[in-house]
């Protein structure tokens, strides 16, 4: 059982997996070369979700990271940074139509709550839609997705934990096929019973500095944030220019493909709900979503380095409380074989 873990990233997957080591009595350091869900966690549309994912064996893990959201919810009071209400999807486009038709039947086939809406049951949950964009039927609805403030729930998740913001890992004393230290920039050096690597897109260079070869392929999405708005949005909207979602205080989350100009965001957005024109752009930001080479999670222990574990994926916000505790479970000796068997790092 480890004694001393040091958890390098303090985003959603940093924070999580460090609760569920104190959970078990390890005494926790998270290290970030910024702040606390300053990185990938702060710049993230943070959709909670499975109605996209494959395998079935990913599929079932954002299901449980779902239910790990739900119940963390329940139990925390005033824990208001998990908003259930839905999401909802639909095309203009024939092609991506029948994507979208495979997509319901898929879920609905694994259990998965989802059903199809016409027009005028679409603009009975989102009223402030403008009528004239939307397909006459055809319309997807995911119940039970939603959305994370997320760095609200790390600021809950990191208490009691050491954290030492602001002083990058630059090294890692590998001796024996055993993490024995990390090295950070101010030339502190952290004796390690274990390391995770909840470094997000830089998880491949923390990698490098373990000796381990870790592929990845590091996507971008801008994010555009509005002043305080009065439209209802209530949901998770994915339409086929534009995605959006709330943001607290009556702002709006706006979500572009890639590293899309964000006036052109801005705008399809208005044209989807008019009254956003109302709003001014408050902010935008590119956030850099951290993806391993074959997509799906990088989670537990390195079998050339028992005591080096990763925490690693797209999806991080659906993901993160579940698929930590996991990770944690491992760190501190559960036999976790069957849960992470689909998602070692041997796979590459």
């Amino acid at each position: 059982m480890a004694e001393h873990v040091v958890v390098i990233g303090a985003g959603v997957y940093g924070a999580a997996v460090s609760a569920a080591l104190l959970r078990r009595g390890a005494r926790v350091t998270v290290v970030d070369a910024g702040a606390p869900g300053g990185g990938t966690s702060g710049a993230t549309f943070s959709w909670l979700n499975s109605c996209g994912k494959q395998p079935r064996a990913y599929h079932d893990l954002n299901v449980a990271g779902m239910a790990a959201h739900r119940k963390l919810a329940a139990e925390t009071p005033h824990s208001d940074w998990y908003h259930e209400g839905g999401n909802l999807e639909w095309t203009d486009d024939e092609a991506d139509l029948a994507q979208l038709r495979e997509k319901v039947t898929r879920v609905l086939g694994y259990g998965y709550e989802a059903r199809w809406l016409t027009r005028s049951e679409l603009l009975r949950l989102e009223p402030d839609l403008d009528p004239a964009g939307l397909p006459a039927d055809d319309i997807a609805y995911f119940p039970r997705e939603g959305w994370l403030e997320p760095t609200r729930m790390i600021a809950y998740l990191l208490a009691g934990a050491d954290v030492v913001r602001g002083d990058a890992v630059t090294g890692l004393d590998v001796t024996g096929e055993r993490v024995r230290a990390v090295a950070l920039a101010s030339g502190q050096r952290l004796a390690a019973d274990a390391v995770v690597n909840c470094a997000g897109p830089r998880a491949a260079d923390i990698a490098a500095l373990a000796g381990l070869t870790f592929p990845m392929r590091n996507t971008s999405g801008t994010l555009v944030y509005t002043s305080p708005v009065a439209v209802a949005v209530s949901r998770v909207v994915h339409a086929p220019r534009v995605h959006l979602r709330p943001d607290g205080a009556g702002r709006l989350l706006l979500h572009g493909h890639d590293e899309a100009a964000a006036e052109k965001v801005f705008a399809d957005a208005c044209a989807l709900y008019p009254g956003i024109g109302a709003a001014t752009v408050e902010s935008v930001r590119v956030g850099e979503r951290p993806i391993p080479g074959d997509g799906l999670p990088v989670l537990g222990r390195a079998e050339a380095l028992p005591n080096f574990h990763f925490a690693v994926s797209h999806s991080g916000a659906t993901l993160s409380v579940h698929a930590g505790d996991l990770v944690a479970a491992e760190v501190m000796g559960a036999d976790v074989t069957d849960a992470l068997a689909p998602f070692r790092f041997e796979r590459f």
